[in-house]
């Protein structure tokens, strides 16, 4: 097997060769552009991981894993015009870079072009393949759904959060593992499996996510400090502080989330105050570690030599530790 930075450099190469600007070519070069930014590239390295844990060259992968990262890039252009975030990665994002119809656009050809890189897939693989990526497809678009709602909702409970973001996110990152599991043709059982050490892992990857949009240096994160304070997103630090802090600070907090101020950067160090003092950063820390375990519990259990287990759980600890 590769190290986890192999792996990362032989799907980069793969996307630069694959994706290339064409006629016409406002469609394309935005996406070139968003898929070019780099990021962690977590999903493909994991699916091309998984399969060759399960003895399966990983280069049968690669065009399974640029579908996931074709569609992932996909959901975050759209993702960051309902947003109106004009950060990703550090750079503007493609709706500010061009214009909002482009990056609608472009990002509808994107979910086309994963759904075509399935077509290189024989039966039953690729049928396989593809009722996994319509199911967790849809699963990212209720998500996305939820975490629209919960915004005008002033009832939303952590585990209604928790739900959010597996469908959001950690279904993505437990259908990338089992994608790999499905190429290399294993059993059933290793398939779900290692489906569930991706669902954990990426719940812990979202709250760290949810943590570092607060807490994280926005030169390393590569977003805008406070983002989703500004934008009044009941995530886990919020819920968790509201749940812990005293009455008169649980009111703060609840009129800090009811305003829009042109400068924002007052609002944000308050509420940043506000989920130290209630506790709820350090609880949120807990529960990263919560979900992580979990994912590292499923993984003691699957059917694989040692040495890869401790690959997969490498990747995941780093994961949680990472500033960016």
């Amino acid at each position: 097997m590769l190290s986890i930075s192999q792996y990362r450099e032989a799907f980069s190469e793969y996307l630069e060769e694959r994706i290339r600007v064409q006629e016409p070519e406002n469609l394309y070069e935005p996406m070139v552009y968003i898929l070019s930014q780099g990021g962690k590239r977590l999903r493909p390295v994991l699916l091309l991981m998984a399969t060759e844990i399960f003895n399966t060259d990983y280069h049968k992968a690669l065009d399974a894993a640029l579908a996931i990262e074709i569609f992932h890039n996909f959901s975050l252009v759209h993702d960051d015009i309902m947003d109106d975030a004009p950060i990703r990665r550090g750079s503007p994002t493609v709706h500010e870079k061009w214009d909002m119809n482009t990056g609608i656009l472009s990002g509808d050809a994107m979910l086309i072009k994963a759904y075509q890189l399935f077509e290189n897939y024989d039966n039953p693989i690729f049928k396989e393949l593809a009722r996994l990526f319509s199911k967790t497809a849809i699963q990212v678009c209720e998500g996305q759904q939820y975490d629209i709602d919960f915004e005008t909702r002033e009832d939303v409970s952590i585990e209604e959060y928790i739900k959010m973001i597996e469908y959001k996110t950690a279904v993505l990152v437990g259908a990338s593992l089992q994608m790999g599991a499905i190429i290399a043709e294993e059993s059933p059982e290793c398939k779900e499996a290692i489906y569930q050490y991706g669902r954990y892992l990426g719940i812990a990857f979202q709250l760290q996510d949810d943590y570092l949009d607060a807490f994280g240096d926005p030169e390393t994160f590569g977003k805008q400090s406070g983002g989703d304070i500004i934008e009044n997103k009941k995530t886990f630090l919020y819920l968790k502080a509201l749940e812990t802090s005293g009455k008169s600070e649980g009111q703060q907090l609840e009129h800090l989330y009811s305003i829009n101020p042109g400068d924002s950067s007052e609002k944000i160090e308050a509420v940043k105050n506000i989920f130290q003092s209630s506790g709820a950063s350090e609880l949120t820390r807990q529960e990263i570690k919560k979900y992580t375990k979990k994912a590292f519990d499923v993984l003691e259990k699957i059917n694989i030599p040692r040495e890869k287990k401790e690959l997969l759980r490498k990747f995941g600890e780093s994961l949680m530790e990472r500033e960016v």
